[in-house]
Order: C-alpha cells, then sequence, then structure tokens
C-alpha cells in the first residue's frame, strides 16, 4: 500500500497561485470548465474563454504542466503532455483588501478587493484495463 502512495506521489503534480487580484467567484467558474479535462485541451479553453480570469488560471495550469515535466526527468521517466488530465482544481479565498470610497453627505462605504488562491493538480490518464499492461 505505501509503494503504491509513493508512486501516485511522483506522477501527480500541483501549482498553486495565491494572492492572485481576482475574485473567488470569477475564477471557480474557470476553474468548472476545465475539472477533468485533458490538459491540453484544458490551457485551449481558457486561452480562448472571454473572461479575465482565464488568464491567471491558465498560467497556474502551465505551471503544473511544466512540474509535471520537471518530476518525470528527475524520475527518469517517459513525459507526454497529451496524457495529463487536470484531476483536481479549486479556488480558496485570499485576504480581501478594503478600501473607502466617498459617497454623499459626506459618508463612506466600503470597497472590498478580493483575492484568490488558485490550486490544480495533474496526473498522467489512469489505463482503464484494470492496470494491467
Amino acid at each position: 500500500m505505501s509503494e503504491n502512495t509513493a508512486t501516485t506521489e511522483v506522477e501527480t503534480s500541483k501549482a498553486v497561485a495565491r494572492h492572485v487580484r481576482v475574485t473567488p467567484m470569477k475564477a471557480r467558474r474557470m476553474i468548472d470548465l476545465i475539472r477533468g479535462k485533458n490538459a491540453t485541451e484544458a490551457l485551449t479553453v481558457l486561452r480562448f474563454a472571454p473572461q479575465a480570469a482565464g488568464e491567471p488560471v491558465g498560467k497556474v495550469l502551465a505551471s503544473a504542466i511544466a512540474n509535471a515535466r520537471v518530476k518525470a526527468d528527475k524520475a527518469a521517466q517517459r513525459f507526454d503532455e497529451g496524457d495529463l488530465v487536470v484531476v483536481a482544481a479549486f479556488v480558496d479565498e485570499g485576504p480581501t483588501m478594503k478600501r473607502f470610497r466617498p459617497r454623499a453627505q459626506g459618508r463612506a462605504s466600503r470597497i472590498n478587493k478580493r483575492t484568490s488562491h488558485i490550486t490544480v493538480v495533474v496526473a498522467p490518464k489512469v489505463a482503464k484495463n484494470g492496470g494491467k499492461g
């Protein structure tokens, strides 16, 4: 069992971007588009998405792919970018910057500038024939 978990750790690669200046709600819309997809297909989807949150999510995905390449090189394993799948992707809320804006009659209203922590995990496709061959 411990041998199986060790190989799983080597196969999966993760990338995290913290304190990204995009609201978590908008970033989650992009993450939902790519979760479970092929990594190269997900990069293409993000590249042509009209939402601004697609750019930072795409950068994190590209970083996760590059991390997988480095891991494969260190372990002297074959690497094919087409085999990678986005196995996990999520967005956590980062710290909120609070700013104030003047309003009518001497009042002030608060403006929240939200940040996100974006995490993407990629791994090679698992063979569907029972793990043999």
